[in-house]
């Protein structure tokens, strides 16, 4: 029983080994090492296909993949939006002027007629596009007051690959490394280059300025216009004052509470309203005896 399952076994191997040298012989191949094209956006970039040479009998075709397959050429012809922007050399297609939308992987598949049947062998192509930072958008306080933390953020979405960001203070480059620069200026402020925030601690007068942003990769860079902030010291004289101002009216009004009570006020004020009811009760008690004695009458 052994030997039989061995035997058995090895005819499993030996017809997978035929079968799988019967696809090789057919072409049917693996697809190659990926190739990665990189270009920078609104410039020119090729999409080799590396495929033996084109004959006369080889049908050629190229495919964008992603969630949903769409052809780029077919039937000898270039479709979409390559039509009018693109050509080809050979199983290459040149396209003239990228955009960031063309971005993605694209597969070439190249049939042929062989003494075996249909030969085909594919190609798989990734377009990365460089795209430099549009104007960032930045966030600069129009006013602070001193030992305040104070937060200043910039930021860009289109940049690729992602940006880095530099401040400047009155067109001044600020260092990332605060303790590096001039001892006239504060040196309380942290840098990120990556997120670009520049954020003080504790704020100070001579933070006073114009401050712009600029937004920074390998293909270009882009900065806001500057933006003023302010920096002013707190009022702590105007502040006592108007603490002072509202105790004394405070105390006017309970003075004057307690001035009103021991004259008998808010007494007098009561024994009246109880003098008014109780004549109106009077009145309307006359009234009824009134009306039953002309009732009985």
């Amino acid at each position: 029983m052994a030997r039989s399952r061995r035997r058995l076994l090895l005819l499993l191997l030996r017809y997978l080994v035929v079968a799988l040298g019967y696809h090789k012989a057919y072409g049917l191949s693996a697809p190659k090492n990926q190739q990665v094209v990189t270009a920078i956006e609104y410039q020119e970039a090729i999409l080799a296909c590396k495929t033996p040479k084109k004959t006369v009998s080889s049908r050629l075709e190229w495919k964008k993949l992603g969630e949903s397959v769409s052809f780029v050429y077919y039937q000898q012809t270039l479709q979409g939006n390559f039509k009018n922007r693109a050509e080809m050399i050979d199983f290459s297609i040149r396209i003239k002027n990228v955009t960031r939308s063309d971005a993605g992987k694209y597969r070439c598949e190249v049939s042929a007629p062989s003494e075996k049947g249909q030969n085909l062998e594919e190609d798989t192509v990734t377009l990365e596009v460089l795209v430099a930072p549009a104007v960032p958008s930045c966030e600069v306080p129009s006013s602070a007051l001193t030992g305040t933390v104070v937060e200043l953020r910039c930021q860009d979405k289109e940049g690729n690959p992602a940006a880095e960001y530099t401040w400047f203070k009155d067109g001044i480059r600020l260092l990332e490394n605060p303790r590096l620069g001039s001892q006239s200026t504060n040196s309380s402020y942290t840098m990120n280059t990556k997120t670009g925030t520049l954020q003080f601690n504790t704020v100070s007068k001579l933070d006073t300025g114009e401050y712009s942003c600029e937004a920074r990769n390998s293909v270009g860079y882009r900065r806001c216009p500057g933006k003023r902030m302010q920096v002013d010291d707190l009022n702590i004289s105007g502040i006592i004052a108007a603490v002072v101002v509202v105790a004394l009216v405070i105390s006017v009004c309970g003075l004057g509470v307690c001035y009103a009570q021991r004259k008998g006020y808010f007494s007098k004020e009561a024994s009246f309203q109880k003098s008014n009811s109780s004549s109106k009760a009077m009145t309307m008690s006359e009234n009824d005896f009134k009306h039953t004695k002309s009732f009985i009458i």
